[in-house]
């Protein structure tokens, strides 16, 4: 079979279970494509082929004994380098942390591994996963396959690229403000930000979390089809005692009513006409299958939320991060915290309040999600940026913060998330963003299923020069 590597998860998977296409030949697909398009775009940074074709060969035993292998049966993937894999180096990104081995695999390596996926590479991040591009001085810098010019998204820029140019069939990211739906976004696929406690974490390797990462951080996957999305979710949200924070939510909750707000630029956010036109597209789309939409003014607060999570997300040991990068010595990192230094928090009592706000963000959000199954608006109030734009100046810099409050805003109530991406603009890519409420990341898909019905830019793409 030709091109294995275009091919669904989906549609390998079942290929792969009936033994009419083996594990070794789908992951041989996928290094073939790594080592014909990788040198052009810098997503993967790692990987071994030895050991990835060695994962496929256990898969092909399995179904050779007629044991199975799982729902991602022998189907290549690829893991951010800022979670732990058995044997390889959890960099983030940081030449500090480049010979930080893992002794043994995070939950999500594991749930994957179960699920009879096959790693077949790292992918790379901006250094300590801050910023919105994807660069660093130890890997280099990754570019988008669509056009070399625009961000591939950050922090899981290389995840993006990855399986927009076909280096595995799905990606795994991280999102705790947007880290997952923007690389999505800016690279043309589809992204998920589960709910917080979908997807168990754990790096053994590294010091225990902070508390805004412990309750706004999470896994999500990447991919080219909602029907991606949604096995890889089931295969990474199995149970992990290492995570306190996770939670046995069905996958499926209870039938609502398919109505959908929509808020072209929620709390006055500026939308570019570009965006515009693709939020009020997906609107249609959604009426097409059968929503209501109802057009809003404003959700609840949003801009507050976004401000909220940026004190917490930076201003959780500033100082730390700050002498940590200025040791680094890397320009994005740097002008990640310099850029928000103002909302760096230093005082129990400024902690405290965030905290208490956020319950009552949360309970507001909760209750709108009883009216509406979804909420449709952007992910950015930009296209994707110019590459380095947030290098260019403070100016610059704020514009590239002020974009992307959507995203941002959504993980301090521990909401899911999704990028729909819908269509280019030339070669840019452009998409909506759908929020649901908590534990309902199946009201995201059954919304991401009918906008991508109406369209999505071709993928796997080769990349452009």
């Amino acid at each position: 079979m030709q091109d294995i590597w275009r091919l669904s998860a989906a549609d390998l998977a079942g290929l792969i279970r009936k033994r009419e296409v083996s594990a070794r030949e789908a992951t041989q697909a996928a290094l073939d494509r790594l080592d014909a398009v990788n040198p052009a775009i810098n997503a993967v940074i790692d990987h071994r082929p030895d050991d990835a074709l060695a994962q496929a060969d256990a898969v092909d035993a399995s179904l050779k004994r007629g044991d199975g292998a799982g729902p991602l049966a022998g189907v290549p993937v690829t893991v951010k380098v800022n979670i732990d894999q058995q044997g390889f180096a959890t960099t983030n990104g940081v030449t500090l942390q480049r010979d930080l081995i893992a002794a043994s695999n995070s939950p999500v390596v594991d749930n994957l591994r179960k699920a009879g996926a096959v790693i077949v590479g790292r992918t790379n991040t901006p250094a300590f996963s801050y910023r919105w591009f994807t660069s660093n001085k130890l890997h280099g810098e990754t570019l988008n396959p669509r056009d070399p010019s625009i961000t591939p998204g950050g922090s899981s820029g290389g995840a993006a690229a990855a399986v927009a140019a076909g280096i595995g069939h799905i990606a795994h990211g991280t999102d705790i403000a947007g880290s997952v739906r923007y690389p999505a976004y800016a690279c043309g696929v589809h992204g998920l930000r589960p709910t917080l406690g979908r997807v168990a974490a754990y790096n053994a390797s590294s010091p225990e979390r902070s508390i805004c990462p412990q309750i706004s951080a999470v896994s999500g996957p990447l991919a080219r089809t909602i029907g991606d999305l949604r096995i890889a979710l089931a295969a990474m949200s199995q149970p992990d005692a290492r995570d306190p924070w996770w939670v046995p939510a069905p996958l499926v909750g209870p039938a609502m009513p398919k109505r959908a707000a929509l808020c072209i630029a929620p709390d006055g956010l500026h939308v570019v006409p570009e965006v515009r036109d693709a939020v009020i597209d997906a609107a249609r789309r959604l009426e097409k299958a059968g929503w209501t939409v109802e057009e809003l003014q404003n959700a609840p607060p949003l801009r507050e939320a976004a401000d909220l999570q940026t004190r917490l997300w930076l201003g959780d040991g500033y100082q730390a991060m700050r002498e940590a990068a200025e040791r680094e010595g890397d320009p994005g990192a740097l002008a990640c915290l310099g850029g928000n230094r103002d909302k760096a928090i230093d005082d129990q009592a400024a902690y405290s309040k965030i905290l208490t706000r956020r319950a009552t963000l949360t309970r507001d959000w909760q209750l709108f999600f009883e009216r509406y199954a979804v909420l449709l608006m952007p992910v950015s109030g930009e296209l994707p940026f110019p590459q380095r734009l947030d290098l260019k100046d403070e100016a610059s810099f704020e514009r590239v913060w002020a974009a992307q409050m959507p995203q941002v805003a959504i993980p301090l109530m521990g909401l899911p998330g999704l990028t729909v991406s819908t269509g280019l603009v030339g070669r840019t890519p452009v998409g909506v963003q759908i929020v649901a409420g908590r534990y309902r990341e199946d009201l995201c898909l059954l919304a991401g299923e009918a906008i991508e019905a109406g369209g999505t830019p071709a993928s796997p793409i080769d990349p452009l020069r």
